[in-house]
């Protein structure tokens, strides 16, 4: 499994563009595969895709044909997601095979293995208590200077005219599509958010995460 000895499973293209600059900002010093499923021969990519394609990954670090592997995915909301019900799915997919959750964790979720095996990484989006998506998790890692325009964009998404075309649970995507839109780059995706440094790394989210990701990966 040349070059995808580390693996970082995402729900699709979106999520993988901006953990992929993220890790580049880490500088690690080792490659990590970030990549949705169908990207390592899954069937869709999507948070039930991630937890279909989750088994075989997990077969592979069992084996020593991966080093390290973790795994990021949105919470959703209830009744159909939400964080509790979120973690409730990996932890019945990981237990059977030793995994269980580490009583001390950092930022994210680490599961440890009976034998000793590398440890699994599992990241909750937004913060693993909540319900929400990748796009809530920026929101609280938006840096000073950008502060007033991205209330100036939550003001022009609330002010659209009703019914709104996006479900009310997408309104953070709206919030932060408008907010991406209005710099000097337009049309770029979430990954511009870090190339543009335009979030705060020493925002509490911002640093639990890296804290996770280097816990996984170094």
């Amino acid at each position: 499994m040349a070059n995808q000895d580390r693996v970082l499973l995402v729900e699709g293209e979106t999520d993988q563009g901006f953990l992929i600059e993220v890790l580049r900002v880490l500088n690690l010093q080792v490659d990590v595969k970030v990549a949705p499923p169908k990207e390592l021969g899954g069937s869709y990519n999507s948070k039930q895709g991630v937890l279909n394609y989750l088994p075989i990954l997990l077969n592979q670090l069992a084996d020593g044909s991966l080093i390290n592997l973790a795994v990021v995915v949105d919470a959703d909301t209830s009744p159909d997601g939400g964080y509790q019900r979120t973690f409730d799915l990996v932890d019945k997919i990981v237990k059977p095979i030793g995994y269980s959750l580490k009583a001390n964790m950092i930022g994210g979720l680490i599961f440890e293995h009976d034998d000793g095996l590398a440890d699994f990484g599992l990241w909750v989006m937004p913060d693993n208590t909540q319900e929400g998506m990748l796009e809530d998790w920026l929101k609280e890692c938006i840096h000073a200077n950008e502060q007033a325009l991205f209330a100036h964009a939550q003001s022009v998404v609330e002010e659209l005219p009703k019914p709104q075309k996006f479900k009310s649970i997408h309104r953070s995507k709206a919030e932060i599509a408008t907010w991406l839109a209005w710099q000097k780059k337009p049309g770029h995706g979430l990954y511009s958010a870090v190339t543009d440094q335009l979030l705060d790394s020493n925002k509490p989210l911002y640093s639990q995460l890296i804290a996770w990701l280097k816990h996984i990966y170094a």
